[in-house]
């Protein structure tokens, strides 16, 4: 009887030690997909006093957020096979967002990278009547 419990006891804790949500299971295979550059990710940062979109990186890239130097770690690779590491600040005003896009038809070795030229070229247009 005694070999029988301490059977029973040993199962159990062997089954609730290895449990793992489904959810755990899905969120660790889509990061280790996208590490892999095989997932198309949109990346949006965002400046949060004024609202605007700074600038947007769509490819396949596996991204690090280095939260002790208060950045963002973009690596992507090109078509000769050479990587391409970015940084993005970040800053209380400046913030993120990024989407998985799903596997489409793009190429793992090309990548856009759009700014928003009013960030960078402040122009004033003054009217004159």
């Amino acid at each position: 009887m005694k070999k029988i419990l301490l059977f029973i006891a040993l199962m159990s804790l062997l089954m609730l030690t290895g449990c793992e949500s489904e959810a755990e299971k899905v969120s660790y295979n889509l990061s280790q997909e996208a590490d892999n550059f095989n997932v198309v990710r949109q990346l949006t940062v965002i400046n949060c006093i004024e609202g605007d979109v700074l600038f947007q990186m769509t490819g396949k890239m596996s991204i690090t957020a280095d939260t002790e130097d208060n950045q963002l770690e973009a690596i992507v690779e090109d078509e000769d096979g050479s990587y391409k590491k970015h940084y993005i600040g970040l800053s209380d005003n400046v913030t993120y967002v990024l989407e998985d896009l799903g596997d489409n038809d793009v190429s793992k070795y090309k990548y856009t990278l759009n700014y928003n030229p009013k960030m960078w070229i402040p122009v004033e247009v003054q009217t004159i009547d």
